[in-house]
């Protein structure tokens, strides 16, 4: 699993809709796609119910939505931390 499906499922579980997850990660909607089916692969579980107007989130995508998030909180204060001791830029 990587960072980069962790951050395109939540992505997309905001959204609703693979194509504005797209946009507003700067991907294009196939690479996004892929990320989200590799990451239900190795969960073995579907995270989403695709409808014909977007994507929602099935009982184990609300689980993992909140792991998710605190996945994606701990990364960026650990950036911000690091950051700080060696004097760089914080987000």
């Amino acid at each position: 699993m990587s960072l980069t499906q962790i951050q395109s499922f939540v992505a997309v579980a905001e959204e609703g809709h693979v194509g504005r997850a797209a946009h507003r990660l700067h991907l294009t909607q196939p690479p996004l796609s892929r990320h989200i089916l590799a990451l239900e692969d190795e969960l073995g579980a579907p995270l989403f119910e695709r409808t014909p107007r977007g994507m929602r989130l099935l009982p184990a995508g609300e689980a993992f939505l909140q792991h998710a998030r605190r996945i994606l909180s701990e990364v960026d204060a650990a950036v911000h931390t690091v950051r700080g001791v060696v004097g760089g830029p914080s987000k």
